[in-house]
């Protein structure tokens, strides 16, 4: 058994600015199931929304959060992140993070802002179209100089330990985890009264999706079957514009590029937004992913178009050349050609319900990040919130984690047990499952639900659950098998979350209930495992 004052899992932003700032006052476990660079945060090209300019005001960016959020943010939530941004803004950039600027006609210069769906002022920081890629390399760099961090590399969380787990009459409070250290095949246990969770999403249970291969949902299993509460997880928000190409896998084409003014075009080379949404393609997401959707149904397209070649070519590869070279490589050219796209899955907007400082229902367990519902995103996430929320949330819930810090009580936590179980003998088996998980959510539980499309999910996924945990009992756990039971807890929460909503807002939208039910479903969805 390994002890530490703090156990983070998860390398994104969340997770990075979390062990950083505890690494000052006690002994951190920074465990990451790929290398420590690997993570959700690192693929996101948009960058971070922020009131910086003077044109603009924390009114405005809350506004824009509530409105995009249709009325289930929690305000008090999205005051306190806006309010908080710039102060976060500051850190990362004292922690090495550069942004790209642009000169002014006094000879000075300025951070070069941009605009996204859903933004009613220019409030983007960005770092080219690459601004993930860039937060998490200047992260990793004070991490891998920092003293006080132990970096696990290669290593999954397998299961939260729980005082309930262990027999004891207390409070139940998460005391430790359990992780595979893949290279070995041995399950290591950690322990500390800190842990938090910052594994990101779980884009990876759709069969098309934006997201990298790690985003399995890890942590709000774990939460899930540790007794956490879950919150909105029927909010799976899709991203309108994933590149349609038969060479390319998973890759986004930024919001950025709308923002800028791309246009949406059908296979005839017509402009639609228009008919859908008086800000066309600056609508929010949802409204622009189901436009899209609607477009390709109508008129059996596999795809739809979008066209920045009207902008100067010199401003185009400049701005986007992480999407120029890519496409380029592909055979399409931006600067002439339209881009063809579709919706792909992209981020939850529910998870592991917390408070303004990252505390879940567990005594001990944080969640920051994607992996977490604060109250933020509401029904529909606005552009580029996300990676405000995780510099924010990692520090509120540093800052209450180590407030009043106690010693620790002594567990002497049990060593993981395999039993009698036997290597994996088909891995036919958990690829077969892997698939047919994704396949039936994306064809039954999309951007457009019904009813009968989610009860049969539900009954299918149901017994994917039984044949996964007889599995999980009767072999040793892989990395493979573990996501894979991770990835069915997760795609059956989002399937009971949607059959209890019964309308439509934001990113669940359902033919059999078309209307908004603010009476009745004004709130959140939240489930407890009993």
């Amino acid at each position: 058994m390994k002890e530490f004052d703090y156990i983070v899992v998860g390398s994104g932003a969340a997770g990075l600015t979390f062990a950083l700032k505890a690494a000052k006052v006690g002994s951190v476990a920074l465990i990451t199931k790929r290398k420590l660079s690997d993570s959700n945060t690192a693929w996101a090209q948009g960058g971070v929304a922020c009131v910086i300019s003077e044109e603009d005001s924390f009114d405005m960016h809350i506004r824009d959060t509530l409105e995009c959020g249709a009325g289930i943010c929690k305000e008090e939530t999205v005051q306190m992140i806006v309010k908080e941004g710039p102060e976060a803004i500051r850190e990362l950039m004292a922690a090495g993070m550069e942004f790209n600027r642009r000169d002014k006609e006094d000879g000075t210069d300025e951070l070069d802002l941009g605009r996204e769906g859903g933004h009613s002022k220019r409030r983007i920081l960005h770092w080219k179209d690459i601004t993930g890629r860039a937060i998490e390399d200047a992260l990793v760099a004070r991490v891998k100089a920092t003293d006080g961090i132990t970096v696990f590399e290669h290593h999954t969380a397998v299961d939260l330990i729980t005082t309930g787990k262990l027999g004891y009459a207390m409070q139940d409070s998460c005391v430790g985890i359990y992780a595979l250290d893949e290279k070995s095949g041995n399950v290591i246990t950690l322990r500390s009264d800190v842990t938090v969770l910052a594994t990101g999403g779980c884009g990876k249970v759709y069969l098309y999706s934006t997201n990298p291969d790690i985003a399995t949902g890890d942590g709000m299993a774990m939460a899930w079957r540790a007794g956490a509460v879950v919150a909105n997880m029927e909010f799976i928000q899709f991203h309108p514009t994933c590149l349609y190409h038969p060479e390319a896998k998973s890759f986004l084409i930024s919001e950025a590029v709308r923002g800028e003014g791309g246009i949406l075009l059908d296979g005839k080379g017509r402009r639609f937004m228009e008919r859908y949404h008086p800000k066309k393609e600056l609508a929010p997401r949802d409204i622009v992913a189901r436009a899209i959707d609607a477009e390709m149904k109508r008129t059996g397209s596999k795809c739809v178009y979008l066209d920045i070649s009207h902008k100067e070519k010199e401003f185009v590869r400049e701005r986007f050349p992480h999407i120029y070279a890519t496409c380029l490589k592909l055979g399409i050219d931006i600067t002439s050609q339209p881009i063809p796209v579709v919706p792909a899955a992209h981020y939850q907007c529910g998870g592991i319900k917390t408070d303004l400082n990252g505390e879940t229902t567990l005594r001990g367990l944080f969640a920051v990040g994607e992996v977490a519902c604060t109250g933020l995103h509401g029904a529909n996430r606005l552009a580029s919130n996300s990676l405000l929320e995780a510099l924010v949330m990692a520090s509120r819930a540093f800052a209450k984690s180590s407030r009043n810090r106690k010693e620790p009580v002594e567990f002497i936590l049990p060593e993981w047990r395999p039993g009698e179980a036997g290597a994996v003998d088909e891995m036919v088996v958990i690829y077969h499952n892997w698939d047919e998980i994704r396949r039936l959510m994306w064809d039954y539980v999309g951007i457009v639900r019904t009813d009968k499309r989610l009860f049969r999910a539900a009954t299918r996924l149901r017994n994917l659950h039984s044949e996964i945990q007889e599995f999980y009992w009767n072999f040793k756990v892989s990395t493979d098998l573990l996501e894979l039971r991770n990835l069915v807890t997760v795609a059956s929460l989002i399937v009971d979350c949607a059959l209890n909503r019964k309308e439509s807002r934001g990113l669940h939208y359902t033919l059999d209930y078309l209307a908004t039910d603010d009476e009745k479903y004004l709130r959140d969805t939240t489930m407890r495992r009993t």
